[in-house]
């Protein structure tokens, strides 16, 4: 089913509830591993998902399809997800752990974590980019999300999340080339 023929339901009579668990079924497994690179923990990704979901119902009304659902969909998460990371990193703020030491430390110990060593690795690497830096990477490298995907999810044009990429893949190859891993 398209986003054009789930819109159309919602918009038909007694259609929203219909269409909302359509749209549910459709994303929530791509949006929850979006929020899960992102935050690193089940719990948090899980509880971000449904907040996601809770504004896109109460938004869906006034959705106008200019951009494609999953898009839209996309940039509600991201946003939560960056909304989520700035209030742990304010809460954060007089730890004597960095922030990232703690993002990667929960890799460590989700139970859910099934890589290996150099998974680990990378998954570490990838905790200390800044919060829109791993967004790109993470839609890019491990989505394989097109640059102009990413721009339009994340409000940008496509050069400039291709200068983020690029930067972020640096500074990976750049700590894993260090650990000899690369």
């Amino acid at each position: 089913m398209t986003d054009k023929d789930i819109l159309e339901i919602f918009k038909s009579e007694g259609g929203q509830n219909q269409a909302f668990n359509l749209i549910v079924r459709e994303y929530s497994q791509r949006l929850y591993w979006h929020l899960r690179e992102l935050v690193f923990s089940h719990e948090d990704a899980d509880d971000l998902l449904q907040n996601t979901f809770m504004k896109a119902w109460s938004a869906l009304p006034k959705f106008r399809a200019e951009s494609g659902l999953y898009t839209w969909l996309y940039r509600i998460a991201t946003n939560e997800a960056f909304t989520f990371l700035k209030k742990e990193r304010f809460n954060n703020k007089f730890s004597l752990t960095s922030y990232e030491t703690k993002l990667a430390n929960r890799i460590a110990a989700d139970p859910y974590f099934r890589g290996d060593t150099i998974q680990m690795l990378l998954q570490h690497e990838v905790a200390k980019l800044p919060d829109r830096q791993r967004a790109i990477f993470s839609m890019r490298y491990f989505q394989e999300m097109e640059y102009a995907k990413i721009a339009e999810i994340l409000d940008s044009n496509p050069d400039a999340v291709k200068a983020s990429y690029s930067l972020a893949y640096k500074k990976i190859e750049k700590n894993l080339k260090e650990f000899g891993k690369f």
